[in-house]
């Protein structure tokens, strides 16, 4: 069984750069940390709150001088496509194992991902069982609907403390930033990623 979540389809970070572009006085680390400690977005992707309550809450604390129909129209723009060779990547590994996908994101993002939805054979969402990484609550709903034990899991994430969480549960996990790195891992772990053309 495999797990793998923003590293093969990247809507945050595209997030965090428009966020950049809109704030060049924050450095993109600044921003990543400010993101990640949001109560807003926290509440946002575990369905907590709705997209209107979220856009209000969201815009009281960062200074974008949006209103919140508008944000929330360029918020759904941050969805992007695959990165190259992930697709690709995910149906060859489907071909012999259980391929999962464990996502802290939100009904916004998630609506119109349906390319992530088709690419796996489970999907555990954090806005749909109210627990975000690197909550233990968030992989233990995912082991279970996988049916798995956790030393039978390979956890791919590109943040340390999600990678670390994993670990603290037992499964095999690696931080891995993009499909390069995602392909160097499986072969450490005797998985061949499908051969380039």
């Amino acid at each position: 069984t495999s797990h793998f979540g923003r590293i093969l389809h990247d809507v945050e970070s595209a997030g965090l750069a428009v966020l950049h572009e809109r704030l060049p006085q924050m450095a993109p680390a600044q921003i990543q940390a400010r993101w990640l400690a949001s109560e807003a977005v926290g509440r946002f992707e575990r369905g907590v709150i709705t997209p209107e309550e979220f856009a209000r809450a969201f815009l009281a604390e960062w200074p974008l001088h949006l209103e919140p129909t508008a944000f929330l129209r360029e918020f759904a723009s941050w969805v992007r496509g695959f990165l190259p060779g992930a697709a690709r990547l995910l149906a060859h590994l489907r071909l012999r194992h259980t391929v999962a996908c464990l996502s802290n994101t939100n009904a916004v993002h998630w609506a119109v991902l349906d390319d992530v939805r088709d690419a796996f054979d489970v999907c555990v969402v954090s806005h749909l069982i109210g627990h975000m990484k690197p909550e233990r609550a968030a992989y233990e709903h995912a082991l279970r609907r996988l049916g798995a034990e956790p030393q039978r899991v390979c956890f791919f994430d590109d943040l340390a403390h999600n990678v670390a969480a994993a670990r603290e549960l037992g499964l095999q996990a690696h931080q891995v930033r993009g499909v390069a790195e995602t392909e160097a891992a499986l072969r450490g772990l005797g998985i061949a990623p499908p051969e380039h053309v």
